[in-house]
């Protein structure tokens, strides 16, 4: 493995009051009860990235509380990135207790953006809470495939927020009906950050799916995926679009075309069925699918952490083994959970283990 967070640290963040993870390695593995606190170690590490992590939890609720009735506080959470043996960064989130729902960001010790994150690592997950992704909204697909991108293109979060920005005042600016000047000038936006963002989605769904062609049909089931898009996507076309549709857009309360009404179509290659169809295991199946092959996207050439919750409980022994040997393969650093230690026992004896006891670790 040629990178590693490392001197991992937790401070007042959920339930864990000072936890300290040091001598990582390629597998890493969280050990406890449910409800001791493995996964509020993963969702601190996936805060080492833009966004708001694999719960997508206000800030607000992250801090730790001695009683429930306890004022928001502040948390810290702290690793060190080594590369190649050597420390490359040090990178740090956390909250003040006078603005407990700021976020506040530290690379090196100097004060930054947490977009600013994504130039130094990437860090993708598979959570339970994610098992219905087929069944639910395009929005929730739509976080799904920029999260992955972003993995992949570091400045798409700032684009993907700057096409949110520009369509809410293009709203505003509908609804007041605002200068026609102000609204070319607004939907110049709309179209320049909206074509960033869809060739950026597209670019990815084109990666993955040519990964995916790549691996052996079996035993995960192989998924098809098509990027969709809502509207043009080349900037002129959807300037000229948006123009277009302002008398639809203002009655309907919002624009009806553009990158924000992306879809991701997947069907399972052998059947041909659409994924919301499928079984809940197949839909499974073809997540974890679709999550490695993203993490060896998101591994070349560039600093990784996948982190799975729960995830190899859930397989039966031939479908665990071989999301270990595709794991072992990978240049990704590996974080999963379990509340035993029975499933891990091809890799136990390879990776770092941590009890997990009512917010403390006890390494193994």
């Amino acid at each position: 493995m040629t990178m590693a967070l490392a001197k991992i640290s937790l401070q007042n963040f959920r339930n864990h009051e000072g936890s300290e993870l040091a001598d990582t390695t390629h597998f890493n593995l969280l050990v406890g009860e449910n409800g001791a606190g493995k996964t509020n170690v993963l969702e601190a590490l996936s805060l080492l990235a833009p966004g708001r992590g694999l719960r997508r939890a206000p800030l607000a609720d992250l801090a730790r509380k001695a009683s429930p009735d306890d004022a928001a506080g502040a948390f810290a959470i702290g690793a060190t990135l080594i590369e190649q043996g050597q420390v490359s960064a040090r990178l740090g989130t956390y909250t003040a207790p006078e603005r407990p729902t700021r976020r506040l960001v530290r690379i090196n010790g100097a004060e930054t953006s947490a977009s600013a994150l994504s130039e130094w690592q990437a860090v993708s997950w598979l959570t339970p809470a994610m098992d219905g992704l087929f069944t639910d909204s395009a929005g929730a697909r739509r976080r799904f495939i920029d999260r992955m991108a972003l993995a992949i293109e570091p400045t798409h979060a700032k684009s993907v927020s700057q096409l949110e920005t520009a369509l809410r005042e293009r709203n505003r600016l509908l609804e007041e009906r605002g200068d026609a000047r102000w609204l070319d000038a607004i939907e110049a936006q709309v179209a320049q950050h909206g074509s960033v963002v869809a060739q950026n989605r597209a670019m990815l769904v084109t990666r993955l799916a040519d990964e995916l062609s790549a691996l052996p049909p079996e035993p995960f089931a192989r998924p098809i995926l098509a990027y969709r898009p809502g509207g043009p996507t080349d900037p002129q076309d959807l300037l000229a679009e948006l123009a277009r549709a302002r008398p639809r857009d203002r009655a309907a309360g919002r624009a009806l075309t553009g990158p924000h009404r992306d879809e991701l179509d997947v069907v399972m290659a052998s059947s041909g069925q659409a994924a919301a169809s499928c079984s809940t295991g197949e839909q499974k199946a073809m997540l974890i699918a679709i999550t490695l092959a993203h993490g060896v996207l998101a591994a070349s050439g560039r600093p990784s952490v996948l982190l799975l919750d729960e995830v190899a409980a859930h397989l039966d022994p031939v479908r665990r083994a071989e999301l270990f040997r595709r794991l072992r393969g990978g240049g990704a650093q590996i974080w999963m959970t379990g509340t035993e230690l029975a499933p891990f026992a091809e890799i136990e004896s390879e990776a770092a283990i941590w009890q997990v006891s009512g917010g403390a670790l006890k390494r193994l």
